[in-house]
């Protein structure tokens, strides 16, 4: 390609990057969480699960809801989750549930999809502004 950006029409939520992400980050809380230390703080490891599921639940909502308002106000939601779930890794480090280097690897995806998150709000409001917009 010649640096031209190339547009493509997502026609289905399986077809967003940020959900991809989301999903893979998921996994990973799933994995930290079924090990022996983490598993029995039943209170994190499930509010931790929520919180993770409810960022690519909320794209998923928002998506489907084929109104593009609707979808910036769920973006919005799933972006805040992921602060949650950066939150709550903050306290299984603290606790020594997770490693340090765990703590990292995870927290960097988490930021780096809140900013992925974060952009495409901001795209989408872009948009709005331009007349460009699914309001139905």
């Amino acid at each position: 390609m010649d640096g031209k950006r190339v547009k493509m029409k997502i026609k289905r939520f399986e077809d967003l990057d940020i959900w991809k992400a989301s999903i893979e980050i998921t996994k990973e809380i799933y994995d930290m969480t079924a090990r022996k230390n983490f598993s029995v703080d039943f209170e994190l490891k499930g509010q931790i699960k929520r919180s993770v599921i409810s960022i690519s639940s909320n794209i998923v909502e928002g998506f489907e809801k084929n109104n593009n308002n609707e979808f910036i106000r769920f973006l919005k939601i799933s972006k805040g989750s992921s602060g949650e779930v950066r939150n709550q890794l903050y306290i299984a480090l603290a606790v020594k549930y997770i490693t340090e280097d765990e703590f990292i690897a995870v927290n960097k995806k988490l930021e780096d999809l809140a900013g992925q998150i974060g952009k495409f709000i901001v795209y989408l409001e872009q948009q709005r502004k331009n007349g460009n917009f699914k309001t139905r």
